[in-house]
């Protein structure tokens, strides 16, 4: 289940709340909520749901209660419970609480989960890709530097990503050393034509030639190393932090972790086991354990590194179309170092492969294609950014 799909699903329990004489909403709130659930994020972007910023309060959150309150008459916390009670019943819904003031922690079913991964691994390159700036037309302009004008290349990529236009990049040096592989500037848009808004782009440069940049950092570390802090930072250059292959390294982080889920499928093709989104998902071991074993002690650890990693990748277009419309490829990044990060603890806790004397299940099938849906972000990303995704490292 995508934040789009469950954003509806809350907009219709909400609607079936009204109906039922639950809930007093006027009607032009419920209007605005239909129409953030209709619009192509399904409500993601204005917060509908939102993947939580802690561990332990569900897949995801969603404010609504908090929104309605007001408008309802009646006290966050009272319009969360009705909420809570009717989402609860929805398919796909595992467990809901309420938190807090009045927000709503959804944690979702192992089968929706498998929906997610069906639905990464069919769009495959395009996952991520959107129409929510469909009818914008941005010119870019920014002053003379290498970071500047690598700033504008691929804040041009991000707003082609989701349906935008872009005017041919103007001002500054240009950052040719490091270009991408390709770069598209338009996308086509309705028979309208769509006015343009010129957005003057405003980084910290760092006080190094492009030249020196590629010599001492390689093309792929460069790029990290300038889109990777905020335009209002002074980007970290030292070769001994953005080369180093280490886990305090971010960069070595994200690739390595597409590379591992490489080499998982390919390993995976060896044994046999293929991804299959479909099959039963046990964190405590293989689907096709013996039934009379001994009941084993549940820890729910793997559980949690499993959720959290579903809910980074179902962020993920959202998190794409926030750095387009915020003009930030820096946010991009710390996305896929969030999804490296959950992807090792998931592997770590959730096998994707047999190990030892174990055969393989349809539970490894289950979880390599969560890998190779990890994989399949982490490669969107970078290709955003104009990074490589090695298979070996």
């Amino acid at each position: 289940m995508t934040p789009a799909q469950l954003s509806r699903t809350v907009v219709h329990v909400v609607r079936s709340a009204v109906q039922a004489g639950e809930l007093s909403v006027p009607a032009d709130d419920l209007a605005s909520l239909d129409a953030e659930a209709g619009g192509a994020d399904g409500g993601a972007r204005r917060g509908i749901v939102r993947v939580p910023p802690r561990p332990g309060c569900g897949d995801f959150a969603s404010h609504v209660a908090l929104r309605l309150a007001a408008a309802s008459g009646q006290a966050p916390r009272e319009v969360a419970e009705v909420l809570r009670r009717r989402l609860v019943e929805q398919p796909g819904i595992e467990r809901v609480e309420v938190a807090g003031p009045g927000f709503v922690n959804i944690t979702v079913a192992a089968g929706a989960h498998a929906g997610l991964v069906r639905e990464v691994l069919a769009q495959g390159a395009a996952y991520g890709r959107g129409d929510g700036l469909v009818g914008t037309r941005l010119r870019l302009r920014y002053q003379d530097g290498p970071r500047a004008a690598l700033f504008a290349e691929v804040v041009a990529r991000l707003v082609t990503a989701c349906g935008g236009e872009v005017d041919p990049l103007a001002g500054g040096g240009g950052a040719a050393p490091l270009a991408a592989t390709s770069t598209s500037t338009s996308a086509p848009t309705g028979d309208a034509e769509a006015a343009t808004e010129t957005v003057v782009l405003s980084v910290r440069e760092p006080g190094r030639t492009l030249g020196e940049l590629v010599e001492s950092l390689g093309r792929d570390g460069a790029r990290w190393a300038l889109l990777s802090a905020a335009a209002h930072d002074v980007p970290r250059c030292d070769p001994a932090e953005v080369l180093a292959q280490r886990e305090s390294n971010p960069l070595f982080r994200v690739r390595y972790a597409h590379a591992r889920v490489r080499a998982l499928l390919r390993n995976g093709r060896d044994l046999g086991v293929e991804p299959d989104p479909n099959g039963p998902f046990d964190p405590d071991g293989p689907a096709d354990a013996n039934a009379n074993a001994a009941p084993r002690a549940v820890d729910d650890s793997a559980a949690r590194a499993h959720g959290a990693l579903l809910a980074l990748l179902a962020d993920y277009p959202r998190v794409v179309e926030a750095a387009a419309r915020r003009h930030a490829p820096d946010r991009l990044a710390r996305e896929l170092t969030a999804v490296a990060d959950a992807f090792f603890r998931f592997h770590d806790g959730c096998a994707p492969l047999p190990r030892g004397e174990e055969k393989p299940s349809a539970a490894h099938r289950a979880r390599l294609a969560t890998a190779e849906a990890a994989g399949t972000v982490l490669a969107n990303g970078l290709n955003l950014l104009g990074i490589s995704a090695p298979a070996h490292l």
